[in-house]
């Protein structure tokens, strides 16, 4: 018992470290009176492309950094505890994908927050559950159906001030990431 404790608790730490950082990056930007929007992306600007890199660290209120809080949580612990032996992989990959593909595709505008992220480990996470076949993957990709499938509809242009190019961004990262590691063996729960 006390093992599975670990276990929990370890595959929640660095998505722990990661909101703590974004929240840290809001409040010294509130504190301090700057915004740090230009370090986003600008697509097909070469300008934007640091934002592949810096984007997810960066929110433009603190409402949209809460909503963005509990699915990294939960996402990113979903992600270290069942893929623990790729888990660093799969989270560059991701990261660094959902980035590039909104930088290719995106509006010209600047596109900041983590979305793209949630995107992206939602739906490694359901895809894997799909392509392995193995019952707590399957449970896990129901779970994240449940919990965040109005997330669908952030894949479509309902306003200008959600990049919806990044929520589909990283929905096809998230998706290819899965297929490239279908074959990976896991870590059982």
């Amino acid at each position: 018992m006390k093992n599975a404790i670990k276990r929990v608790l370890d595959a929640f730490y660095i998505p722990v470290i990661f909101v703590v950082v974004i929240w840290v990056i809001k409040i010294i930007e509130s504190v301090f009176h700057v915004r740090w929007v230009h370090g986003g992306i600008l697509p097909r600007h070469t300008e934007g492309l640091t934002g592949i890199l810096t984007s997810p660290l960066l929110h433009g209120s603190f409402s949209h950094l809460s909503s963005n809080t509990a699915p990294l949580l939960v996402l990113g612990g979903c992600l270290f505890y069942f893929y623990k032996r790729i888990s660093w992989v799969v989270l560059l990959l991701l990261w660094l994908l959902s980035g590039l593909f909104t930088w290719c595709i995106g509006r010209e505008a600047w596109h900041i927050g983590a979305s793209g992220m949630i995107y992206a480990l939602a739906f490694f996470l359901f895809f894997s559950g799909i392509f392995r076949k193995y019952i707590p993957l399957l449970i896990v990709s129901v779970l994240i159906v449940f919990l965040y499938g109005g997330l669908v509809w952030g894949l479509l242009p309902t306003s200008s001030y959600v990049s919806w190019e990044g929520h589909l961004s990283g929905a096809v990262a998230g998706y290819a990431v899965a297929r490239l590691f279908r074959n990976e063996t896991l870590q059982r729960a």
